[in-house]
């Protein structure tokens, strides 16, 4: 199955190109021989170097009784710069240079699967060749494109029992830093006989200082956003928030929030779990010899693992205490920006207020000229109708003289109590009847809100008692025999009864 999947896998690929190199170490027991060579691998020198053929061929001179205790043979590719080198289903080798690579150096068939993962992963595990064991191991860290590009790193090994020697295929982009690890490795070339120190050394490299300094830098950034919100006083005054911009601080408690969860250390918690296990893997399988001669740096490297998890556990508390903080200052700022929504909302009621009670005033001008209106106008019309030529009140000019505007010997008309006796009751009746319709209206509108209250008060209880009606029903909807189903019809139809309520009215109240 596992010889199926990968040559499928191998098909489903696509091929990038990057520059090849490969590191060979070898270590002897007279130190004299001992080798460290890099150098770049080309296309028709593959296959030589994979089975140590043509200009990779073992010496052949050496002293009487020297032999080669361990070494570790890679095929690099550091600073991978193809845009899609990490990207899933890709490789940057040939597909039947890199089967051949998997094939010839018992590397683990499923790395190749491993292409579309993202974040750190470690794997180990024996091969099931008996007669000649290896210990395989996956180990690779891959993220997201940023800027158009993939970035990560990945290694797979293979040591062997039998010869003690590691072989494996390493690549990382520039980001990475591949190659300060590959020359760290070279540093270390006497205990590269143990075939977990490349993995260890990676590790050491992605947990450094770095992370360490992103959360100081997260831990002050918090700080400054806590002086902001509520107004501490624990920070330099060059650093305070020049202004209280809610957009900005909101987007830095966003950015502040992502750099915290960088590294995330219950990840590398497993990580560290995992290569402990590794660690114990293959001791078990190692010669009593061979464990004896690497006992020492074996003991080393467990007590590092040991370092890494304490420290990774003190940053995971520091970390939960900094998303903690975070999260009230979050909070915070919700509650702040409420207020003063609330503020902006009360002012926007108070200013709605004033509009109305000036528009108040204005009704109660334009009601009062209304009623002036009402007084005079009858006055006004009976005074146009008793000028017409129609009626005589013997008012006039002297003698009947048109020439005498002297105004001596006019006279008032006995008849002017007409005028008043017609006016003053049409007003009054006109203002009366005006004030029993405006009264009437007043009233209507008064029943009005109150059926308003009244309906809004039914309605809140009839949604309600619709909504226990149909929780009842859905709560008795099993289908069981015998007296049991009988009794809960009864009881489901007796609650029905009590529930019902406006039949008519159901379907308003489930639009509602």
């Amino acid at each position: 199955m596992d010889d199926y999947m990968f040559r499928q896998h191998i098909e489903d690929c696509q091929t990038v190109e990057e520059k090849t190199t490969y590191l060979e170490i070898f270590n002897y027991s007279d130190p004299v021989h001992n080798s460290c060579e890099e150098h770049p691998l080309t296309d028709d020198e593959f296959e030589n170097f994979l089975n140590r053929t043509g200009v990779f061929k073992p010496p052949t001179k050496l002293k009487e009784g020297v032999t080669l205790k361990d070494g570790i043979r890679l095929i690099v590719q550091k600073d991978a710069n193809d845009d899609n080198t990490f990207a899933p289903l890709h490789l940057s080798l040939k597909p039947k240079a890199y089967e051949s690579m998997v094939r010839t150096w018992h590397l683990p068939f499923g790395a190749i699967e491993s292409s579309s993962l993202v974040g750190p992963f470690f794997w180990c595990s024996h091969d099931h060749d008996e007669a000649n064991r290896h210990l395989q191991i996956i180990f690779r860290k891959s993220d997201v494109r940023k800027k158009g590009k993939t970035r990560g790193w990945e290694i797979m090994l293979s040591y062997s029992y039998k010869t003690g020697i590691t072989t494996g295929f390493v690549k990382g982009t520039e980001s990475s830093d591949i190659t300060k690890l590959l020359q760290q490795l070279t540093s270390c070339s006497a205990e590269v006989g143990h075939p977990l120190l490349l993995p260890i050394i990676i590790l050491s490299h992605d947990l450094s200082s770095k992370n360490d300094k992103r959360q100081r830098e997260a831990r002050d950034w918090l700080r400054r956003l806590e002086n902001a919100i509520t107004l501490r006083n624990e920070i330099d005054e060059k650093e305070v928030y020049s202004d209280f911009d809610v957009d900005g601080i909101n987007r830095d408690l966003v950015e502040c929030h992502s750099r915290v969860l960088w590294k995330r250390p219950q990840a590398y918690q497993e990580i560290v779990k995992e290569v402990k296990e590794a660690m114990t893997k293959f001791r078990t399988e190692l010669s009593d010899e061979r464990k004896e001669a690497l006992a020492s740096l074996d003991s080393s490297m467990v007590s590092r693992l040991e370092f890494y998890r304490v420290k990774l556990t003190g940053m995971e508390h520091y970390i939960h205490t900094t998303l903690e903080r975070l999260h009230i200052q979050r909070q915070a700022l919700y509650n702040i920006m409420a207020q003063k929504e609330s503020k902006l909302n009360l002012e926007i009621a108070s200013q709605q207020r004033r509009l109305a009670h000036a528009t108040k005033r204005d009704g109660t001008a334009m009601k009062t000229l209304s009623l002036l209106g009402a007084v005079f106008l009858p006055g006004t019309f009976m005074a146009s109708v008793f000028s017409m030529t129609f009626f005589d009140f013997n008012v006039g000019p002297n003698n009947g003289d048109p020439s005498d505007s002297s105004g001596e010997g006019a006279q008032v008309s006995n008849q002017l109590w007409l005028y008043f006796v017609v006016t003053i009751p049409l007003t009054l009746i006109i203002v009366l009847a005006w004030y029993f319709i405006d009264r009437r209206r007043e009233k209507k509108y008064m029943e009005e809100d109150v059926e308003i209250e009244k309906g809004i008060d039914t309605m809140e209880k009839d949604i309600l008692a619709i909504m226990r009606k149909k929780t009842i029903n859905k709560a008795t909807t099993w289908n069981s025999g015998g007296a049991n189903a009988a009794n809960a019809r009864e009881a489901r139809e007796n609650r029905e009864r009590l529930l019902t309520i406006k039949e008519p009215e159901l379907d308003a109240y489930e639009m509602v």
